[in-house]
């Protein structure tokens, strides 16, 4: 771990709700928002969830399956987003959402508009605002706290 953290305090309640209650508290408020209240299939919000894991490295993200109605994605889910270019298991929604994910965190500055045309054809604007956020989302805070050497001790409040 990267953050000294005093003995006996939970590491991520210390970092995030006592070192900088100001703006950890808030932060963490939208990082549970982008789970309890998003429009997206499962299997979208998953797919780009899991792809900013793996760019990022972040322990902890990769290990954790959102679930919802007592369902998660299946076994193979994390390796078919991998794959996201080739794989047969997404449909198209599925695979743009992975797409975005990647290209958000490693490539934005050339979402051309043919990127765009093709989002537009699967997205409305609404999600794709939805989804640009919880991207933000866990692009911000996975890499935060596998920066911070978090990720090994990071459990989601509230889960």
């Amino acid at each position: 771990m990267n953050i000294d953290i005093p003995e006996g305090k939970d590491p991520i309640g210390y970092v995030w709700g006592e070192m900088v209650p100001g703006i950890g508290i808030a932060a963490s408020s939208f990082s549970l928002a982008v789970y309890s209240h998003t429009t997206l299939g499962l299997r979208e919000f998953e797919a780009a969830r899991l792809r900013i894991a793996q760019i990022n490295g972040c322990i902890f993200c990769l290990d954790w399956r959102t679930e919802r109605d007592g369902e998660k994605v299946d076994e193979g889910f994390a390796e078919a987003v991998t794959n996201w270019r080739t794989t047969e298991d997404f449909d198209d929604r599925t695979r743009l959402s992975a797409e975005y994910a990647e290209r958000y965190a490693l490539d934005h500055h050339n979402l051309d508009q043919e990127f765009w045309d093709r989002m537009t054809k699967h997205y409305t604007q609404t999600e794709i605002v939805e989804l640009s956020m919880s991207i933000g989302s866990w692009l911000a805070f996975g890499r935060l706290n596998h920066v911070l050497g978090l990720d090994a001790v990071c459990v989601l409040p509230g889960h």
